[in-house]
């Protein structure tokens, strides 16, 4: 029987503590936050409800529920806070493993289309692949290839035009 009248007592104590102090409350929660929150006001009416036993009455009560207020308050602002961190970070997380794996990707594509091209110039004259590899992949100028071969410009030009249409029918498909 105590404890149900005390249950009641502290009951009725929070009605009237809600009543009395509402506004106090939710005015406190609207220059921490900028708004009304009603998650933050019951929050503070549940830990006011049970902090209630440990209130002095050596101070004031409207001092004592403003810090449970204002404490609140700063706690769902930290949380928030964090909450928000966390996003952003899992967001910058997700698009490096995106960008990650794209890179990946591209890599793998290039090495395969890489292959694909020796494969191509493997299968060319000898004459046109020595041109080639020498224009194409060591940056040679006509006049270098001409000079280094021993043989005349316009046959270095006439090799490097054969093994182009030549490397163009065989990788077609990568254009």
């Amino acid at each position: 029987m105590n404890v149900v009248f005390l249950i009641t007592t502290k009951d009725s104590i929070l009605k009237n503590i809600i009543q009395k102090y509402k506004n106090n409350i939710k005015s406190i929660i609207k220059r921490f936050t900028g708004t009304s929150n009603e998650d933050i006001e019951q929050e503070v009416y549940f830990k006011t409800w049970k902090n209630l036993p440990k209130y002095k009455e050596q101070g004031n009560f409207t001092q004592w529920i403003s810090t449970i207020t204002a404490n609140t308050c700063k706690d769902y602002l930290k949380r928030e806070k964090n909450n928000k961190e966390n996003n952003e970070f899992n967001e910058e997380k997700a698009n490096n493993i995106i960008a990650q794996k794209s890179n990946v990707e591209e890599i793998f594509e290039l090495k395969i289309k890489r292959k694909r091209i020796a494969e191509a110039i493997l299968q060319l004259p000898s004459k046109q692949q020595e041109v080639i590899i020498l224009y194409e992949i060591e940056g040679m100028d006509y006049q270098e290839i001409s000079y280094k071969l021993k043989c005349p410009l316009g046959t270095v030009k006439s090799r490097i035009f054969k093994a182009r249409q030549e490397l163009y029918k065989l990788l077609s498909d990568l254009l």
